[in-house]
Formats: structure tokens, C-alpha cells, sequence
């Protein structure tokens, strides 16, 4: 039977522009390793709730909310992935954490790579989950389109309203990719994500930070350039299944080999099979395989 779900600490950290919400969930033995655990471009801290179940104690994991998300929504901007990073570097000074293991999915993953580069000394290793490696768009194509068609329900729901809670639930049961793993856990971090009263239930996201960081993930040419430039050991996981469930993930054996990572930089890219881009997360597989990489056993041989 699998251990209950966790539930965090709240803290909040200063950073330019007001207070960032962060959720902490201690380390049960001493010694334990701390890991920074960073957020995808439309989600909240509380996606890492089954890499903490996992974790058991086994070590610290701290996952703010990104400015612009969940609880953090009233941190302003500037937005764009460099002030993520300096962000995250923020939390790590705040908390003494001194370097740190850092690990970000998706958008996070980016955010990951650019707060290694531009912070060396305070990034210890990462761990970058289904993200970070950048492709040209294809030619004709704005980065407005392909945000829509890459995020799809995640991002049309910024401009829709709810008019009760279990509306919002039954919203996400229908998305593809959540409704097999359908759990308390993501119950919990979907459901973090609204504001405002009955009837008038809406995402926490702000829409301007999603447009600002969504262009830079496709587009902005250092944060394509920081996995390139890891100035610590870095590993790859990626899910074998796209945002929508499709079978073709944003990455494959062909598309990491076409992306030219150091070895030296990227010591190992790993598929972990019969995950999606969101399962890669909070599936059994996908969580076993993040905490064997954070605990440094590595991903498991396939």
C-alpha cells in the first residue's frame, strides 16, 4: 500500500517585487540532501506531491510557487525564465541552503538550467524532467500558436470561469493526460490553483506571465542555450508521452540525439516509459524514477 500523501509546510521568501510562496516538506533523517524542486509554466509547488511521498523523509524538498502562480500570483513582474531563475537563487540565499540540488519540470526544467548558469555557485546538480532542451519553431508558425497547440486545456482555462469547485475538478478529470492517474494528490494541486468565490471560480495564473515565460521557452536564445552551458552535472529524464497523452512525447531517442548534449554536462538522458508529460511527475514510475535520480542512484536501466 502505498504511503499517504505528505502534507507541507507553508513559508513565504522575499524576492524582488513582494513574497514568494513556498511549500517545504522536511527531511525525516538527519543528514537528509535538500532538493529545490521548480514548477511547470501553468502549475503550482504542489505538483511535486507525489516526488515527496516518494522521497519519504529521505530528504528535504522545498517547491515554491512561481511569481504569477498559485499563491505567489500577486508577485509581480518583470516575468521571463531569467527571473525565475534569480528566484530560485533568491530562495537558496534566503534559506542558507548553500548549493543545492535543484530539479524543474517542463518550463521548471529551463528555469533550472538558466538558474545553474547564471548562479553556479549555489547550484550544486540538476535535474532536468521532460524540459529544457529547446527546438527551432517550424517555419510560419507564431510562438502564440504553438503555445496554444502545445499546452492546450492548460492554457484556455487562464481565460474560462467555474462556478464551484467540483466544476473546476470535473475540467481537469477530462484532460487526457490526468484523467488515468486521477488521485487525492492531484486533486489537492489542481484545486490550489483557484481563486475568487463561488460562482465566480478562476485560475490563480496570470495570464501575462504565461504569455512572457511561454514566448521565452520557445524563442529566448539563453535559456535555449543553458543546457548547453551546465557548469554542474545535470541528468535528463523524459516522458514517453506528449501534454495531451499522445504517443509522441516532446522528446525521443532521435530529438535528444539531434539536440547535441555534452555528456560531459548531461551525464545521462533517460526515457522512463509509459509516463506522459504530466504522469512523469505523479505516476508510480515516473515519481520512483525523479527521487532515484535525486537521491543518486540514477534512473533505473532499461
Amino acid at each position: 500500500m502505498n504511503a499517504p500523501l505528505a502534507h507541507p509546510e507553508a513559508l513565504t521568501v522575499p524576492v524582488p517585487g513582494g513574497d514568494l510562496a513556498v511549500l517545504r516538506w522536511p527531511a525525516a533523517v538527519p543528514g537528509a540532501p535538500t532538493v529545490v524542486a521548480v514548477h511547470g509554466i501553468t502549475a503550482n509547488g504542489l505538483a511535486w506531491f507525489e516526488v515527496a511521498r516518494v522521497l519519504a523523509g529521505r530528504a528535504t524538498l522545498i517547491a515554491p510557487d512561481l511569481r504569477g502562480r498559485g499563491a505567489s500570483r500577486t508577485v509581480g513582474g518583470p516575468y521571463g525564465l531569467a527571473r525565475h531563475a534569480d528566484d530560485v537563487a533568491a530562495l537558496i540565499s534566503a534559506l542558507d541552503l548553500g548549493p543545492t540540488l535543484v530539479v524543474g519540470h517542463s518550463m521548471g526544467a529551463w528555469i533550472t538550467a538558466l538558474a545553474a548558469v547564471r548562479h553556479p555557485e549555489l547550484v550544486s546538480r540538476v535535474l532536468l524532467v521532460d524540459g529544457a532542451i529547446s527546438f527551432p519553431l517550424p517555419d510560419g508558425v507564431r510562438s502564440e500558436e504553438a503555445l496554444a497547440a502545445v499546452l492546450g486545456p492548460a492554457l484556455a482555462r487562464l481565460s474560462m470561469t467555474f462556478p464551484d469547485r467540483a466544476a473546476y475538478r470535473a475540467f481537469w478529470r477530462r484532460h487526457p493526460a490526468f484523467s488515468a492517474d486521477w488521485s487525492d494528490g492531484i486533486d489537492a494541486y489542481t484545486q490550489r490553483d483557484l481563486i475568487g468565490t463561488e460562482p465566480d471560480l478562476r485560475s490563480a495564473c496570470v495570464l501575462e506571465a504565461v504569455q512572457v515565460d511561454g514566448e521565452q521557452v520557445l524563442l529566448d536564445q539563453d535559456a535555449a542555450a543553458a543546457v548547453h552551458r551546465l557548469p554542474c552535472p545535470g541528468e535528463l529524464l523524459w516522458a514517453e508521452r506528449g501534454l495531451l497523452d499522445e504517443p509522441q512525447g516532446l522528446y525521443d531517442s532521435k530529438r535528444i540525439a539531434t539536440a547535441g548534449l555534452d555528456p560531459a554536462r548531461v551525464v545521462a538522458a533517460t526515457l522512463v516509459p509509459d509516463t506522459n508529460h504530466y504522469s512523469i511527475l505523479w505516476s508510480a514510475a515516473g515519481a520512483e524514477a525523479v527521487v532515484r535520480s535525486l537521491l543518486g542512484a540514477g534512473p533505473a536501466a532499461e
